[in-house]
């Protein structure tokens, strides 16, 4: 038990070490979530699976490039063969059967290769993990800043309350702004309730991710400043077909069922046994041969046997190469039609980009500097009697939400770059503006 405690130990422990160093991910310049990334690779359930399977498939190679066990034959006679030498008792043999010339190999190589796109796909989980992780921490990036801003609005808006209050204390104001003004601050209110259990749930999502218990504390994400990523197709696409671990695999697939259609041809060729044999003769008993013993007199018997299996029935071996090239066109047609998805996606998701840079743009150098000017111009003039509350609280409401929006595409912009990442297979980024 103590031999099978440490065993479970150093599965569970040591696997992923050099694995783990790797990084090749974009974090985009946040510690907390190269952090996250990291725990992720070393702790999910999934990616371990991925591993084990790899290492799985690596123990194949030696199993089927060597020689199948030789043979030990021990035959003990009931009743005992009589010869002119004298009665034989025992008989040992042995044998080793040898495929024939490149079967070896070739099992060789089909293990390699699938242990090769095993490898890739366990790189691929790495890549689906930090992904999730990825959309995941964006999500609740963007549940704390609309809290943030929830929070600023709910200020502001007492901030407005006081006013009212005290216009309407001085005669000049009326009742009922005061009355709409504390409505909007419960709507604050209740819209906080809701992007607090929002955060609730997307903390869950976040510590499942990481193998963690689901209402385990986060700490609070702050979103860095979105990287401006100059979009070039061609070269995304380049990149997607070099490094995509997906297409790395389906390639090594093609070669694997190349080498098996090599395999499946070998078949028809027989192998052959080698084998030795020694028999144990007892010396004549007989009162004749006790008399006059013949000449060797309880000579042992030894043997040389060559033989080779029939392999006749044909049809099987036809099946066999047939299965084995339908194997192949499968794995070219799956290759392609990965190359044409990495196109589709690249294509996607760089559109998706550049249509959300646009927004932040417009957001960032028009859509905010005029609410909070529209703010600004409304507070003064509702302070000198000239503008009513409900004016007020449009130019408020417009702010808050140009703000949520805000939030919202640079949450969103920060994702499509982790989708992107995920195309092509390695880390995107661009110039910082």
């Amino acid at each position: 038990m103590k031999i099978r405690a440490l065993l479970l130990t150093h599965l569970l422990l040591v696997p992923l070490s050099s694995h783990a160093q790797q990084k090749p991910f974009a974090d985009l310049g946040d510690p907390q979530l190269q952090s996250l990334i990291d725990d992720a690779l070393e702790r999910n359930p999934g990616v371990r699976r991925a591993f084990a399977e790899y290492r799985a498939a690596l123990q194949r190679v030696p199993q089927v490039t060597t020689l199948p066990d030789p043979m030990l034959g021990v035959t003990q006679y009931a009743r005992s063969p009589e010869t002119r030498v004298g009665p034989q008792n025992t008989m040992l043999s042995i044998s080793q059967r040898f495929p024939w010339f490149g079967k070896l190999s070739d099992r060789g190589k089909v293990a390699a290769k699938e242990a090769a796109a095993l490898e890739q796909l366990y790189e691929a989980e790495r890549a689906e993990l930090v992904r999730r992780l990825k959309l995941a921490y964006f999500d609740l990036g963007y549940v704390d800043r609309a809290i943030e801003v929830v929070n600023e609005d709910l200020e502001l808006l007492r901030h407005f309350e006081t006013m009212a209050q005290a216009r309407y204390s001085q005669g000049v104001g009326l009742q009922q702004a005061v009355i709409k003004l504390q409505a909007e601050i419960t709507r604050d209110r209740n819209r906080l309730e809701m992007l607090s259990r929002q955060r609730t749930d997307a903390e869950a999502a976040l510590n499942t991710i990481l193998d963690r218990p689901p209402q385990q504390p986060v700490e609070r994400v702050r979103l860095t400043a979105p990287t401006w990523a100059d979009i070039d197709y061609e070269a995304l696409y380049a990149l997607g077909l070099e490094n995509r671990p997906e297409l790395k695999a389906a390639f090594f697939r093609i070669e694997k069922n190349e080498k098996a259609i090599h395999l499946a041809r070998r078949e028809y060729w027989p192998d052959v046994t080698v084998g030795a044999g020694y028999v144990y003769v007892n010396g004549r008993q007989d009162p004749a041969g006790k008399e006059s013993p013949p000449p060797d007199n309880g000579k042992d018997v030894y043997s040389v046997s060559v033989g080779v299996n029939l392999p006749i029935f044909r049809r099987k071996y036809d099946a066999g190469v047939l299965e084995a090239s339908e194997r192949f066109l499968a794995a070219r047609e799956s290759y392609r039609d990965l190359v044409n998805s990495v196109e589709v996606s690249v294509r996607s998701i760089g559109f998706r980009i550049g249509t959300i840079r646009n927004q932040i743009d417009l957001f960032e150098d028009a859509l905010i500097p005029q609410s909070e000017q529209a703010l600004r111009s409304s507070e003064a003039a509702y302070s000198t009697g000239t503008l009513g509350v409900l004016d007020l609280l449009d130019s408020e409401r417009m702010l808050l939400d140009v703000r949520l929006g805000l939030a919202q595409l640079r949450s969103d912009y920060l994702k499509s770059l982790a989708e992107m990442e995920r195309a092509i297979g390695v880390a995107f980024a661009g110039d910082t503006p």
